[in-house]
């Protein structure tokens, strides 16, 4: 399968990423959260902005993202992309695209939201990260594209 595919496969068959920042003190904080994608190039979520991983991004929105399905055992079924993004809290004057964006699909245990829901006195935020830099992990014995150790590729969305 074309490594684009993979990584779009594996975008589409979780509901969960791990999303890495930047702590105030320079140490890496990983948070997961529910999210949605849109051509697989900005992922949103939505979250408090008093939460750490929120004023994380507000103080330094490069970020890094992986995907994968935790259910598997380890093995030829194993399979994460990992995403360098710079993310932001979408602003109030994009929201109404970002939400019809954000929300194009709802997935299963979740619900769309509105605008309203998320601005002005409302506690929660939607935020998006746009992709800078895909890679898919590539299992060292993969018939494919193993090389004996495991290892990521870069991949075109």
């Amino acid at each position: 399968m074309e490594p684009r595919y993979i990584a779009h496969s594996v975008i589409d068959d979780n509901h969960f990423m791990v999303l890495g920042t930047t702590q105030p003190d320079g140490t890496p904080r990983v948070s997961p959260v529910f999210y949605s994608h849109a051509d697989y190039r900005d992922f949103y979520w939505i979250s408090s902005p008093d939460a750490q991983h929120s004023r994380n991004v507000a103080a330094q929105p490069s970020v890094e993202i992986v995907v994968f399905n935790s259910q598997v055992n380890p093995g030829p079924d194993t399979a994460a992309v990992y995403i360098g993004a710079t993310a932001v809290q979408v602003p109030d004057a994009e929201l109404h695209t970002a939400v019809a964006a954000a929300f194009s699909s709802v997935r299963q245990g979740a619900r769309a939201f509105g605008p309203d829901e998320l601005s002005g006195d409302a506690k929660l935020r939607l935020y998006r990260a746009t992709a800078e830099s895909v890679e898919i992990h590539v299992r060292g014995n993969d018939p494919e594209r193993g090389t004996g150790v495991d290892r990521r590729l870069a991949v075109e969305m």
